[in-house]
């Protein structure tokens, strides 16, 4: 088995959870909800968005290693994640002609990014 193969089995839903991020980035448009009336709602959406995302891989790293690599998790889950946040809001600013890049975006992303760590420590610690 190759790596890649490797690293698609132990993280799918990462990875599902990753291009989910990159597509609702860059889709055009978003119809209209009920909950567009809600203040700051598409600040709580990037907060939940990677801190779920930052949740998820936490999850299936310890699922998948007997000990956690503490170096891995912080360069992929919580460094990757935190770039994801950035890179996606330039392409929204640079490469769409419907959405912009937000700092506040970015910003709620990062929280997102620090509350997903502390959920995958507190996974640490339980398991």
């Amino acid at each position: 088995m190759t790596k890649t193969t490797r690293f698609i089995r132990r993280y799918p839903l990462s990875l599902l959870c990753i291009v989910l991020i990159a597509v609702l980035s860059l889709t055009p448009f978003f119809p209209e909800t009920p909950l567009d009336g809600v203040e700051f709602i598409d600040k709580w959406t990037h907060l939940v968005m990677y801190g779920g995302t930052c949740s998820v891989i936490w999850w299936e790293h310890l699922r998948a290693h007997a000990v956690p690599d503490y170096r891995r998790l912080l360069l992929f889950a919580v460094a990757g994640m935190v770039a994801l946040g950035g890179l996606m809001e330039l392409m929204q600013a640079y490469c769409t002609t419907t959405r912009s890049g937000e700092w506040l975006d970015f910003l709620a992303d990062s929280l997102g990014v620090l509350a997903g760590t502390l959920v995958g420590l507190v996974l640490t610690k339980i398991r």
